[in-house]
């Protein structure tokens, strides 16, 4: 995934409020502007801190805690029994993630915790030279990125001979690589969580303007921003988009272990969900409040086209790249666009936030 980088611009928003009482399913008929009473931005400030973001990085520390039992005991004992229990654990954890890739912003943003758990496709030569000398570093900014986290622990578990690789009389360095790279995962998560939990979670439920560094500006410009990489490097780059008809099919996401299409689908249903806030308040009901009812029924509906578009490719997605399966990956870009467009044009101009960071595709 390229790196996440905001370039924000100084902006300024109008402030205005009325009141106005709203909850889920309510159809709003007054266009307010782009601003809605603080009241309702709070309760769904709320609504996104302790239902949605703050649960789904205590899954994720659990999850990593089992992906660490699992990884221990393969390392232990390789073999395939072994790696087939430790790949359901890693599927799992892996999945976990994209429901917080998401909050990439607060906590998340200050320890460029995507950067650190998700950037691919791994660099798997710098991998294999760092576990060849035993020196290597997570820590360096930009230059680390692609040899830690899920992509690095993809290659390292799944590829091939993985298994004899570990069951090696020297796998020592190999072994200590992966308990640091997993360590390293669940060390971050637990900071992240940490302050979600403390100090941020009040800020962020309080901070209810517009403007740029605001909570409902960090909301919406990650919403754009996970659609931008759907299309982008989880789609779009592998597919060759971006190089002439080229297809690098080796470079999606989760290609070692072969359930791209499960991430990818649980990334998208996971951005749906922060959309709709799950059950409670979510930009659907800020969009109703100001009176956007139809705009909230086109971005609901190309959400459903999307994830049936992603659902319908066949995995390994790495395949659908390059074979007669290649029409559902075209499909499914198509609809991806279609939804992104809504988002970072739309649902942005509706609720008078700006778009500030910086995507390279310049669209």
């Amino acid at each position: 995934m390229k790196k996440r980088t905001w370039m924000f611009l100084l902006v300024a928003a109008c402030t205005s409020s009325i009141f106005y009482a709203c909850s889920k399913g309510d159809n709003g008929g007054n266009d307010t502007g782009g601003n809605a009473p603080d009241a309702f931005k709070t309760a769904m400030l709320t609504n996104y801190a302790d239902t949605l973001i703050i649960p789904a990085y205590t899954d994720l520390l659990a999850k990593l805690q089992a992906l660490e039992t699992a990884a221990n005991t393969f390392l232990t004992s390789p073999s395939t029994n072994s790696q087939a229990t430790l790949k359901v654990s890693f599927k799992d954890a892996y999945i976990s993630y994209e429901k917080v890739a998401f909050a990439y912003f607060g906590p998340g943003g200050t320890a460029a915790l995507n950067n650190s758990l998700n950037v691919f496709p791994a660099n798997t030569k710098r991998i294999e030279a760092g576990i060849a000398s035993g020196t290597y570093s997570f820590t360096v900014p930009v230059a680390s990125d692609s040899i830690q986290g899920f992509p690095a622990l993809d290659y390292l578990f799944f590829s091939t001979d993985a298994v004899t690789k570990f069951a090696d009389a020297g796998a020592a360095n190999r072994k200590k690589y992966v308990q640091d790279i997993v360590s390293r995962m669940k060390s971050l998560v637990t900071d992240v969580l940490s302050q979600w939990k403390t100090n941020y979670r009040a800020g962020f439920i309080a901070n209810t303007k517009l403007d740029v560094g605001s909570s409902m500006g960090y909301i919406i410009n990650q919403l754009a921003f996970e659609m931008d990489q759907m299309k982008g490097p989880r789609i779009g780059w592998p597919f060759g988009k971006m190089s002439g008809g080229t297809a690098y099919p080796t470079n999606c996401e989760g290609y070692y272990g072969s359930f791209s299409v499960s991430l990818a689908v649980a990334n998208l249903t996971s951005l749906k969900n922060y959309y709709t806030g799950g059950t409670g308040r979510g930009i659907d009901d800020y969009l109703l409040l100001l009176g956007k009812s139809s705009l909230n029924s086109t971005v609901l509906a190309r959400f459903d086209a999307a994830i049936a578009a992603l659902q319908a490719i066949p995995e390994p997605m790495s395949a659908s790249f390059t074979n007669s399966n290649s029409p559902y990956i075209d499909d499914a870009y198509t609809k991806i666009q279609l939804l992104l467009t809504a988002i970072k044009t739309d649902v942005a101009s509706a609720t008078s936030i700006r778009i500030t960071y910086q995507d390279s595709d310049g669209d």
